[in-house]
C-alpha cells in the first residue's frame, strides 16, 4: 500500500495493536500470548541464520573498530536514557538500573545486522559482523549489569 498510503509498516502495526487494545482488550491479551509462543520459534531462528551468515573472519579483521563503534553508541544510548529520566521521582539507583537495563538490544541488531548485505551493499558483512558483535557484547553486560543492578 506504499503507493497510496506512504507509512511506515511499522507505525501501521503498532496503530492495529492499540485499536485491538483499546476496543477488545481481553482478545488483544490472548492474542499476545499466543504471539509471545511464536516468538520463541522466530527468535531462535533469527540468531541462528543471523549468526549462519556472519563471516569469521571480517568480524576478526574489523571487531576492534566495531568494538569502539559499539560503545561509543552505548554511551549515547545511556546518556539519552538519562536525558528522559530527568525529572521523574527515581533515585540514582533506579535511574542507573535504567540506564543498564537498556544496554542490551540484541533482537534489533540481529533483525537488521542483515538488511544492508540482503540488499547489496558494499560493506554489508562488516554492518553484519558488527551487528552480531554488538550482540556479543552488550547482551551480557546488560545481563550482568542487571543481575547486580536489580532487586
Amino acid at each position: 500500500m506504499e503507493h497510496w498510503v506512504p507509512v511506515a509498516s511499522l507505525l501501521g502495526v503498532m496503530a492495529i495493536g492499540f485499536v485491538v487494545l483499546e476496543k477488545a482488550e481481553p482478545i488483544a491479551h490472548l492474542i499476545s500470548q499466543e504471539l509471545r509462543k511464536l516468538w520463541v520459534f522466530a527468535e531462535m531462528l533469527l540468531f541462528v541464520l543471523v549468526g549462519a551468515q556472519v563471516n569469521v573472519h571480517v568480524a576478526w579483521k574489523d571487531g576492534l573498530a566495531g568494538t569502539a563503534v559499539i560503545f561509543v553508541g552505548l554511551i549515547f544510548r545511556s546518556v539519552g536514557t538519562c536525558c528522559s529520566l530527568w525529572g521523574t521521582p527515581f533515585n540514582w539507583k533506579e535511574k542507573l538500573f535504567c540506564v543498564v537495563a537498556y544496554i542490551p538490544k540484541a533482537t534489533v541488531q540481529a533483525a537488521i545486522g542483515a538488511v544492508p548485505m540482503a540488499a547489496g551493499v558494499a560493506s554489508g558483512e562488516v554492518i553484519l559482523a558488527v551487528a552480531v558483535l554488538s550482540i556479543l557484547l552488550s547482551a551480557p553486560l546488560g545481563a550482568i549489569g542487571i543481575l547486580l543492578l536489580g532487586d
